[in-house]
């Protein structure tokens, strides 16, 4: 690992979604986003529902995560996230398709609805298409 890079982990229970050595990462944390270069003193925190933004090698790419922790220690940032996807695995339409679903059963105001589960699913599915902005 160059001095100019920090190990980066991303992983969800189901998967390791990404390792590598990165030059920058900006993660949504609970308060704010939170941007780590390399040999950036430890720290813990919780994530919200967002976008990951890592530089690697002059280069970029986004995951959407749904929530989870980052913990930097030792030139090391490991995020454990309840759910993670790279931009380019992320489905356009399965994405679209969830959002106009979320929004239909919101708009509906079903008695039985159950409101937070609608709100985070709309969420979710608006933060997966940001990530392919």
């Amino acid at each position: 690992m160059a001095e100019s890079t920090q190990r980066l982990e991303i992983v969800t229970p189901e998967k390791k979604v990404f390792t590598g050595d990165v030059n920058f990462v900006v993660v949504p944390g609970e308060l704010g986003e939170l941007g780590f270069l390399p040999n950036h003193a430890p720290l813990m925190s919780a994530l919200k529902i967002g976008i990951v933004r890592v530089q690697q090698e002059g280069k970029s790419f986004k995951v959407a995560v749904s929530g989870g922790f980052v913990e930097v220690r030792g030139n090391r940032v490991t995020i454990l996230a309840d759910t993670a996807e790279r931009d380019d695995e992320i489905d356009r339409e399965r994405a679209e398709r969830a959002r106009e679903r979320a929004e239909k059963r919101l708009a509906e105001k079903s008695p039985d609805l159950d409101l937070v589960r609608a709100e985070l699913a709309l969420k979710r599915a608006l933060n997966r298409l940001k990530a392919l902005q």
